[in-house]
């Protein structure tokens, strides 16, 4: 079984930052990709940013320059460093991870997520 536990979400201003953070924990084999995703109240989730295990990262377009999504491979997290936050960044924001097994099996996996809300 494998986990996925976030943390960071918070409450703040237009303009202001935070940093999320996840970790992976259980039968973990290696890791390909980790990732956030967000869901505002009324719309799909989205995709916010991804990273791969040899660093390549994607970037939603609303949010290129202004977020950062890091990883330690060695102790399975995965941060999103969200700078310059606006109203519409108000979400819950999901961990996401595509993890092997020690058997080998390819397995998508979700956090239960974390709120984070901006306003004045």
């Amino acid at each position: 079984q494998v986990q996925l536990v976030e943390s960071g979400g918070n409450l703040v201003q237009p303009g202001g930052s935070l940093r999320l953070s996840c970790a992976a924990s259980g039968s973990i084999f290696s890791i390909n990709v980790m990732g956030w995703y967000r869901q505002a109240p009324g719309k799909e989730r989205e995709l916010v940013a991804t990273v791969t295990t040899i660093g390549y990262t994607n970037y939603a377009d609303s949010v290129k320059g202004r977020f950062t999504i890091s990883t330690i491979d060695a102790k399975k997290m995965v941060y999103l460093q969200m700078n310059s936050l606006k109203l519409e960044d108000t979400a819950v924001y999901y961990c996401n991870a595509e993890v092997m097994t020690p058997l080998y099996k390819k397995l998508e996996v979700w956090g239960q997520g974390t709120l984070v809300t901006v306003s004045s």
